[in-house]
């Protein structure tokens, strides 16, 4: 059980050799970890079943599951799709950092989009993957057949960072596509006007989709803690500073806590989910947290 539950970590899930391979051994390693944690009535086999929702046939109600869990839950057949799912990740060069012996931003969240791809799949879900960078570059709309889930983890697999971020447009071209309501998650370091970022994500709620904003930082953005002098080098412009970074270390922890405080904050106001990550957290945290909006959702 440790063994499996190790591939819940960023260093030892790069280690593996395809994208499928981490997307299985992420899931796995976080459904053997519900077991032993508070949110163990998660861990009903997630191709097989889904939660009571009122108006399902009660004949149709697995009362095994229920001997285990204390919770209802019904058989769910193999052509059912409850939802339609947007990853939006971004794919522009500044998710191209990464400090010592970390993985870049980039990475990190590619990693957590293809085991939600595949969490998603095994829940019968329709999972679409859009990537963008200064422009939309990749858009595969949702699809709930297992053979297309090998199509967005290859997508995941070819990334590369590039060009600058334009997010709010790629958000509200996105919000225009959606047809029906569903859930979009997006994964970004967010260096991006906030405002206009803000506004966007409204756009998805104005339309009734359910949002999860995944906010991917790495732990020395976080931290500032550079030591000596050190050439800043901005990845998108190549604009450059040199600066004594302990000097600066406490004005710049405090201008990074207003811009996360008002993302957080607003998110909360406008019903948008969010949590902060970075590229030394372990995996379940990003799962648990779509989990948590998931099981809002009919």
């Amino acid at each position: 059980m440790e063994e499996i539950v190790q591939y819940l970590k960023p260093e030892v899930v790069a280690q593996l050799s395809s994208m499928e391979l981490r997307a299985r051994l992420v899931v796995e390693g976080f459904i053997t970890g519900l077991h032993r944690s508070p949110y163990h009535g998660f861990s009903v086999e997630f191709s097989e079943h889904r939660q009571y929702m009122p108006g399902d046939e009660i004949k149709h109600i697995d009362w095994k599951a229920y001997g285990k869990t204390q919770r209802y839950y019904v058989k769910q057949f193999e052509e059912e799709t409850n939802l339609k799912a947007y990853l939006i990740l971004d794919a522009s060069r500044s998710m191209g950092y990464a400090s010592p012996g970390r993985l870049s931003k980039l990475t990190y969240a590619s990693y957590i989009a293809a085991a939600l791809a595949y969490l998603m799949m095994e829940q019968r879900d329709a999972v679409g993957l859009v990537v963008y960078a200064d422009s939309l570059k990749v858009y595969q709309p949702p699809r709930a057949a297992r053979p297309y889930l090998r199509q967005l983890l290859g997508e995941l697999q070819r990334l590369s960072p590039q060009g600058g971020t334009n997010t709010a447009a790629t958000l509200h071209e996105i919000a225009e596509r959606i047809k029906r309501r569903g859930l979009v998650v997006l994964l970004s370091d967010l260096f991006d006007d906030p405002a206009s970022v803000l506004t966007a994500l409204k756009h998805f709620r104005h339309k009734g989709n359910e949002v999860l904003v995944m906010q991917v930082l790495d732990p020395l953005e976080r931290t500032f803690a550079f030591g000596g002098d050190a050439v800043f080098r901005d990845m998108e412009t190549a604009e450059e500073l040199t600066t004594q970074p302990w000097h600066i270390q406490e004005s710049y922890q405090k201008a990074l806590g207003r811009f996360l405080g008002r993302l957080r904050n607003e998110c909360r106001e406008n019903r948008i989910d969010y949590v902060l990550l970075d590229t030394s957290t372990p995996f379940d945290q990003a799962l648990f947290e779509y989990l948590n909006t998931r099981r809002r959702m009919p």
